[in-house]
C-alpha cells in the first residue's frame, strides 16, 4: 500500500459505468472509512493517464462501442497493466471483465485485444441474452458467503488454465458457457458479470479487496444490518418462482 492513504482508482467512469457500477467505488470507500482508513479516491476519465501507484482499481460495465474505446485507450496508456504487475488489486465488471482478458468481440464484430490480465477469452453468444438475477457460490479459497447480483450481457467467457472461477452459479448463467462458472480471477485481478452494484449486495467483496490491499487476514467489524437486509431481499427475490 501507499505510505499515506489507500489509493482507490475508479477507471473510466465516462465509458464504463453501466447499471450503477460506480456504487462499487462508493462501497469500497465507505467500508474503508468505517475502519478508520484514510482513502484517496481517484476518478480517471478516458482522456487521462491511469496512475500506476493505486492500491485498488475498479472497472465497470459499458456498451459495446465504449468498451472498444476503453480497451484501445487502456492498451495505449499501459498504466493499468503496469499497476497489475506491481501487485495492485483490480476488480472488474462485465465489459471491464472482458477487457481484462486476452480478447473479446467488439461492436464491429471483430476480435479486440484485451489486456491479458486474466486468462480468459470472450466471444459473443448466439442465443438469448443473459439477463436476470444471479446467485452464486464463491470460490471456497476466497472465504465469502453466497453472492447475489444481476447480469445483463451477450458475451460468453471461456476460462484458460490459469484462471479460477470467481464463483459457481446456483441461479443465472454467469460466464454463459454452460459449465456453471461465474467470473474469474488470477491472483489479485478479479472479473465478474454481476452488477447490482455487486458490492452493495455483497460488501464482503469490498472487504476482501481491502484485506488484500492491506495484507491483513481480518478487518474490524462494522454495522452490516443495511447490507444484510438488501442481500436477504435480493436472494429471496431470486429464489421465488416467476
Amino acid at each position: 500500500m501507499s505510505d499515506s492513504s489507500l489509493r482507490l482508482v475508479w477507471v473510466y467512469p465516462d465509458l464504463l459505468s453501466t447499471y450503477g457500477d460506480q456504487g462499487n467505488a462508493l462501497v469500497v470507500e465507505r467500508r474503508a472509512r468505517q475502519r478508520g482508513l484514510d482513502v484517496m479516491r481517484i476518478d480517471v476519465r478516458s482522456d487521462q493517464p491511469v496512475p500506476t501507484s493505486g492500491d485498488i482499481y475498479l472497472i465497470g460495465g459499458g456498451e459495446d462501442r465504449p468498451q472498444r474505446l476503453a480497451a484501445e485507450r487502456l492498451r495505449r496508456d499501459g498504466g493499468l497493466s503496469r499497476a497489475a504487475s506491481n501487485g495492485a488489486i483490480i476488480f472488474s465488471v462485465c465489459a471491464g471483465y472482458q477487457i481484462l482478458g486476452h480478447e473479446f468481440v467488439n461492436d464491429l464484430g471483430e476480435r479486440e485485444p484485451g489486456l491479458g490480465l486474466i486468462d480468459v477469452v470472450s466471444t459473443r453468444g448466439e442465443g438469448a441474452r443473459c439477463v436476470g438475477d444471479v446467485l452464486a457460490d464463491i470460490d471456497p479459497q476466497l472465504g465469502l458467503p453466497q453472492l447475489t447480483g444481476f447480469e445483463n450481457h451477450q458475451g460468453i467467457t471461456h476460462l484458460g488454465p490459469t484462471a479460477r472461477p470467481f464463483a459457481r452459479t446456483v441461479f443465472g448463467r454467469g460466464n454463459g458457457t454452460g459449465d456453471g462458472t461465474e467470473g474469474a480471477y488470477n491472483d489479485t485481478v478479479f472479473g465478474t458479470y454481476m452488477h447490482g452494484p455487486v458490492m452493495a449486495r455483497n460488501p464482503q467483496i469490498a472487504d476482501l479487496l481491502l484485506k488484500l490491499a492491506l495484507d491483513v487476514n481480518a478487518l474490524p467489524p462494522t454495522d452490516d444490518r443495511w447490507y444484510e437486509a438488501l442481500r436477504a431481499e435480493r436472494i429471496s427475490a431470486a429464489t421465488q418462482p416467476a
